[in-house]
């Protein structure tokens, strides 16, 4: 029998009494002990009568007993849906009824609300806790600590992925074991893992980033996590002594260069920085390199495909761009209108195909239809451009685009240009409907110190950009709305803004 995914990430590792996750209260699960946890939840899949093919869904705290639950999935080929914990009762109910889940795992303070999901559609209802117990755990000491590994192909399910949804109804990406497997194994190689290597992970393992590139390569290299519920600066640079590679959203590192400890010193043992899920600021990778000698490697991956391009492990890493398509994925920049590639430097919509990208939308045939073409390529509805060196460089969201008076304006510009003024933290440019103009761009800055000089902002603006893309408006706020994963909500600031233009004003 063969299940790819399992043969790769996990058996490798059975009996073997090496470091997996080094736990905060000072104790290290082996992979051994891991996979003997995996196989008895795998037990209790078997003993509720779960079969390859069937949905699981988790919605609990980050815990080691939760990563042993995805294993457990794989091993007996049952669909993994990671569950973000911020989901409300009306989305649980959405991703648990329109992924037909046969059993639900929750933490146990929100049983009674799902619960009335669950009766509804039929699951079956087993809890978790952030410390490792809970009903499924109980159940899971009954029993063996081992079990058998279900027969998979690389083109079975292995997980789906529930994009965000900022427009319309949320979409499940439907994930292959070849489509986890063949990014991981791309990764390993390409950023140079290996079993020698300790990741801090402070990640949460919902989301791809988390699990499917950080987890899944640290099983496919052999190496060891130090396994945090949650990012904090004081534990990163407490832990950071035992680590050699570092995965996190913006916001890490950000916070990173604001705690007075983080020092050359303090990351002079650490081999690589991985930053991902959300732009990053060229200002941090500038302060990032003055402060540590050390270059952020920055890359861009998505809900659908995993990861696309990197920045090279050795080479320049650009900043400002998300680096070369990753060895088998191709990359095209492409007209939004016709589906045509545009030449080296234009802006278009970025398509991508390899075995990375996932095989469609989960009971959606239209809309897979419409991202995802006959001849393979994903139309990930990302603004780039393929640079002079060969760099992509992420220009924004296609829904972002702000079309004034008939002008294409590309936000991107316009944040260079305020972000580079002093007093600046960070801006986002929206598009608010305008009576005139049907667009105006609108810019909301967060302040850094003493705060912007509006003025000079203006006026930067009007030195650097067409008079059609300068901002109508400029907005101080404290800070950007942001997701679970670091990316700012220009949809809920379009929300907050857009009626602020009346007749009067155009």
């Amino acid at each position: 029998m063969t299940n790819p995914l399992y043969d790769a990430l996990f058996a490798p590792h059975l009996g073997k009494a090496t470091p997996f996750l080094h736990l905060l209260d000072g104790t290290t699960l082996t992979h051994d002990a891991f996979l003997r946890k995996a196989a008895q939840i795998g037990g209790v899949l078997d003993a509720m009568g779960l079969v390859a093919g069937d949905r699981l869904a988790l919605q609990v705290e980050k815990s080691p007993e939760a990563l042993a639950v995805y294993a457990a999935c794989v091993q007996k080929g049952v669909i993994f849906l990671p569950l973000n914990m911020a989901y409300t009762p009306v989305e649980l109910d959405y991703f648990i009824d329109n992924s037909g889940a046969k059993l639900v795992v929750c933490d146990p303070a929100k049983e009674d609300g799902i619960s009335e999901i669950t009766a509804r559609t039929g699951a079956q209802l087993v809890t978790l806790s952030a410390q490792g117990s809970g009903s499924l755990i109980e159940a899971a000491t009954a029993q063996p600590e081992t079990t058998h590994t279900v027969d998979r192909s690389g083109d079975d399910l292995a997980a789906f992925l529930y994009t965000s949804g900022t427009t319309g109804r949320s979409k499940g990406a439907m994930l292959t074991q070849d489509n986890l497997l063949s990014n991981s194994e791309v990764l390993k190689e390409y950023w140079a893992f290996t079993s020698e290597d300790v990741l801090l992970h402070a990640l949460p393992i919902f989301h791809t980033h988390g699990l499917f590139v950080a987890s899944n390569v640290m099983l496919l290299s052999g190496g060891a996590m130090i396994f945090m519920r949650a990012f904090s600066a004081d534990a990163m640079l407490e832990h950071m002594p035992r680590a050699t590679t570092m995965m996190g959203v913006p916001t890490f590192y950000t916070r990173l260069l604001d705690h007075e400890g983080f020092t050359r010193e303090a990351a002079a043992h650490m081999r690589l920085f991985i930053s991902g899920s959300a732009p990053l600021l060229a200002e941090t990778h500038e302060l990032f390199e003055a402060r540590t000698g050390q270059h952020i490697l920055e890359r861009y991956g998505m809900t659908e495909t995993n990861m696309n391009t990197s920045n090279p492990y050795e080479g320049t890493r650009k900043a400002g761009t998300v680096g070369f398509p990753l060895p088998g994925v191709e990359l095209k920049v492409t007209n939004p209108e016709t589906g045509t590639a545009l030449p080296q430097g234009e802006i278009g919509v970025i398509e991508v195909r390899g075995p990375n990208v996932f095989k469609g939308y989960w009971q959606m045939p239209a809309k897979t239809r419409e991202e995802l073409r006959e001849d393979g390529f994903f139309i990930t509805g990302d603004l780039g451009q393929i640079d002079s060196d060969g760099y992509v460089q992420i220009v924004g969201r296609g829904k972002d685009l702000i079309i004034s008076g008939g002008y294409n304006i590309y936000p991107k510009e316009i944040e260079i240009v305020i972000d580079d003024q002093p007093g600046v933290k960070e801006s986002a440019v929206i598009g608010v409907p305008h009576p005139d103009f049907g667009e105006s761009p609108v810019a909301v800055v967060v302040p850094d110190g003493a705060g912007p000089d509006l003025e000079q902002i203006t006026n930067a603006c009007a030195t650097a950009l067409a008079r059609f893309k300068h901002p109508r408006k400029i907005i101080i706020l404290a800070a950007l709305p942001r997701n679970t994963m670091g990316k700012v909500q220009k949809n809920a600031l379009r929300d907050d803004y857009k009626d602020m233009f009346s007749k009067s004003e155009s």
